[in-house]
């Protein structure tokens, strides 16, 4: 019994040894410091916003025409597809066979009316001359003056004809009224065209804008020069400018047609766009970027970096947002630096380091 005895009072000591030790090391090493964690942050500040609606609108461009034929006949050549025109530029040529033939005679008419009052002129200064002496009659001179007359109306005659045809060849050739691409060819070489006939469709591609039908109640917080957020994806949106308001609404869709320029010219035509249109009086919030937000069941909050570089958790409610920044009532105050990114896993209080703003 003495020997198990001894042996429980060494174990005793030993346990009691080790968790002294234990202990020692314990307050000796304290838990190393939590590390500051990486955010990039943006201010809150004092802005000018409305609640928005967001309609369809599609871009286009304010140079867009189908370019038809004034006259009829069989198209010799029409540019293909794709190609940029300069202005005053041959986009499609008409056969102008007979035209040409018609112009021939009637040059040739000008010439022998040219020739005739040529003529006539000088027998005028002939029979002035012989009339002088008496040796003329004065019928005879008046009526080769009355033939000269007629000659120089003939010869003005000849020419206008002349000038019609000349114009009408010209009407055989399309020309682009502005710079452009030809967008789409209606008809090929060969084909027979009517007269106003539409041959080709040119667009200008640097003259774009956005196109939106809106509701007549939405145009009374709408103005001229009025600055409209324009969304292509979820991660793109650029300011447009309303450039026109047409103050025509369709009687059936109770819709009007809007008109928003726009400086981005990696947009193509036709493309779909969202156009954010304010359904209501802007008015002056206190706005954060939407990346701020913290949502979670309990409610929604922004971290905001104090001067000590900590975070601290600000409960918040939502107001209007618009584009990318959305109002927020709660105690925060302009120029507060909120955390946009790495919001995720901040805890209240934890140090943070900024790495950009």
């Amino acid at each position: 019994m003495s020997q198990q005895k001894f042996i429980f009072v060494l174990i005793f000591v030993l346990l009691v040894t080790w968790l002294g030790i234990s202990a020692t090391i314990g307050m000796a090493a304290p838990a190393p410091k939590m590390r500051a964690a990486p955010v990039v942050v943006a201010q809150a500040k004092a802005t000018t916003l409305a609640p928005v609606t967001w309609m369809a609108g599609t871009v286009i461009s304010r140079d867009d025409a189908k370019l038809a034929t004034e006259v009829e006949g069989r198209l010799k050549k029409v540019l293909d597809v794709g190609v940029r025109v300069k202005s005053g530029q041959v986009v499609a040529t008409i056969d102008s066979t007979f035209v040409d033939l018609r112009i021939e005679e009637l040059k040739s008419a000008v010439e022998r009316e040219k020739a005739r009052l040529i003529f006539l002129r000088e027998e005028v200064k002939r029979l002035q001359r012989l009339a002088k002496q008496n040796n003329a009659a004065k019928t005879l001179l008046e009526q080769t003056q009355a033939d000269r007359e007629v000659a120089h109306n003939e010869l003005e005659i000849a020419r206008t004809r002349l000038r019609q045809a000349e114009e009408e060849k010209w009407r055989h050739r399309i020309r682009a009224p502005f710079d452009g691409v030809i967008a789409e060819r209606y008809l090929q070489a060969g084909e027979r065209v009517s007269e106003g006939g539409a041959v080709v469709r040119l667009i200008d591609p640097t003259t774009m804008e956005v196109q939106a039908r809106v509701p007549l109640q939405s145009i009374n917080y709408v103005n001229e020069n009025s600055k409209i957020n324009l969304q292509v994806s979820s991660s793109q949106v650029v300011e447009g400018k309303v450039r026109v308001i047409v103050p025509v609404g369709d009687e059936r869709s109770r819709l009007m047609d809007l008109r928003i320029s726009f400086s981005d010219t990696n947009w193509r035509i036709g493309q779909p766009v969202r156009v954010a249109l304010p359904t209501a009086v802007p008015k002056e919030v206190l706005a954060v970027p939407r990346d701020a937000l913290v949502l979670r069941r309990s409610g929604t909050s922004v971290y905001r970096v104090n001067g000590d570089n900590k975070a601290e958790n600000i409960p918040v409610q939502v107001g209007v947002a618009s584009g990318d920044l959305v109002e927020v009532n709660g105690k925060l105050n302009p120029g507060d630096d909120v955390v946009i990114r790495g919001s995720e896993r901040l805890r209240p209080g934890q140090d943070v380091s900024v790495i950009a703003n």
